[in-house]
Parts: C-alpha cells; structure tokens; sequence
C-alpha cells in the first residue's frame, strides 16, 4: 500500500475513535438515550464496516 493510503486509513480512523467517543459521551451524559457501551459499540462496528469496504476497494 501507499503512504498517502495509509495516510487516509490513519486519518479514517482517528476520525472513527472521536466519532465512539462522541457517541459515548453523548449518551452517557443523557441516559435516556440509551446504554452508552451498546450505542458506543455500534458505532465502531459501522466505523470498522466502513474502513474494510474502503480497504478492500483500495486494494483491487
């Protein structure tokens, strides 16, 4: 892989890591959202679903 494709995959990620954490602090500051690790979570699960589709796209 490229630098500048490890350089998107870095930046994706910390882009990821804020938007958990986010997420995270949201609903632990408002419980009535929901429970924090499963909104917390879900969030990565979406964010890791989207870093592979990127990474096997970069890779054909």
């Amino acid at each position: 892989m490229s630098t500048l494709v490890l350089l998107v995959i870095l930046l994706l990620g910390l882009v990821g890591l804020m938007l958990v954490g986010a997420l995270a602090y949201a609903v632990h500051r408002r419980p009535s959202l929901s429970q924090p690790m499963t909104v917390a979570l879900t969030g990565a699960g979406a964010f890791v679903a989207v870093i592979a589709v990127i990474v096997t796209v970069g890779g054909r």
